[in-house]
């Protein structure tokens, strides 16, 4: 489960977001947020908690702070603690505003950060929500290779020792990027949009069996790397076999799911000679074509269906010519 204390919150992005701690205490800096969303609570300060998300962060602006001020104390001191009580992970108070000082005691009171950011409140939502979406957002690690070829995002997937990095190392010598060898981190950032990263250890070095390991940005520069890359087509290498039956048209695209998003998956058979890295090349360029709406396969089913329709007219014809 991902999660962040109030305290990494404040190192990681605390400049960004101009942070500034309100109340003392250390102890409320160790609480941690579970969840990406946040909170206007315009309702619960009126009193009304039967529909209070309080596993969110709470974001006050110069609306909320305003009705606050017009509270007597004692009315303020009732609602705050009553806020506090549900063991809320944060409150953020934006355009620099600090809240009455009876809110800020039962924050205290209740071990609960109340943070003030100079940011208006639609740019502090903006940049916290950007933040934690990619923080909180669903990921798994798997064993592959990643490369950014012609702007497509190709992962190899197969058995160990297969020659993943191999083509890769290829591709990369005729001009394409590698985004992760041997360890891909996959993140979905939204619901149709997987992202591919590689391992902070391993970085881009490159395991090639029997030379070890090798930096590609130490051999090849700077231009043959990216940090990550959207994964649009997977390539499943297996050993060729005579009894598979392997794809010959490409009428139809088959699919496969990662974190719930489904990409085409393309089966590729090794066997000797056969050059990967240039059917690596035109597995990318024929899903852009198919991207820009041309499906060569389909183009080629057609006007073979519309040539076998002529030919037989024809034949009729002249069976039936006797000039």
């Amino acid at each position: 489960m991902h999660k962040i204390t109030i305290q990494a919150l404040i190192d990681k992005r605390g400049k960004e977001l101009e942070l500034t701690l309100l109340n003392e205490g250390d102890n409320c800096l160790t609480k941690t947020i579970k969840n990406a969303e946040l909170f206007r609570p315009g309702l619960a300060l009126t009193g009304f908690l039967e529909r209070f998300a309080n596993n969110r962060i709470q974001v006050l602006g110069e609306t909320e702070i305003t009705y606050l001020e017009t509270l007597t104390s004692d009315r303020l001191t009732l609602i705050s603690a009553q806020l506090f009580k549900k063991e809320i992970p944060l409150v953020i108070v934006t355009k620099g505003i600090v809240p009455p000082s009876h809110f800020i005691r039962q924050a205290e009171k209740y071990n609960t950060a109340v943070l003030s950011s100079r940011l208006t409140t639609t740019d502090l939502t903006n940049r916290l929500s950007a933040y934690l979406d990619h923080l909180f957002a669903p990921s798994i690690n798997v064993h592959g290779t990643l490369v950014d070829v012609y702007g497509v995002g190709l992962l190899y997937t197969g058995k160990s020792g297969i020659g993943k990095s191999e083509i890769a190392l290829d591709l990369i010598e005729r001009g394409h990027r590698l985004v992760a060898d041997d360890v891909v981190k996959i993140t979905r950032t939204t619901s149709d949009v997987i992202i591919g990263t590689g391992s902070e250890m391993l970085g881009h070095h490159m395991e090639i069996r029997g030379i070890g390991i090798i930096d590609i940005e130490e051999l090849f520069g700077i231009r043959s790397i990216r940090l990550q890359k959207r994964i649009e087509v997977e390539v499943n290498l297996s050993y060729w076999s005579e009894t598979e039956d392997y794809e010959r048209l490409g009428i139809e695209d088959i699919k496969t799911t990662v974190l719930g998003v489904e990409i085409p998956i393309i089966k590729v058979p090794i066997s000797p000679g056969k050059n990967i890295t240039v059917i690596s090349e035109v597995i990318a360029m024929n899903h852009m074509l198919k991207v820009y709406g041309e499906n060569s396969a389909l183009e080629f089913t057609k006007k073979l269906s519309q040539t076998l329709t002529r030919q037989s007219q024809t034949k009729d014809y002249l069976e039936s010519d006797y000039e």
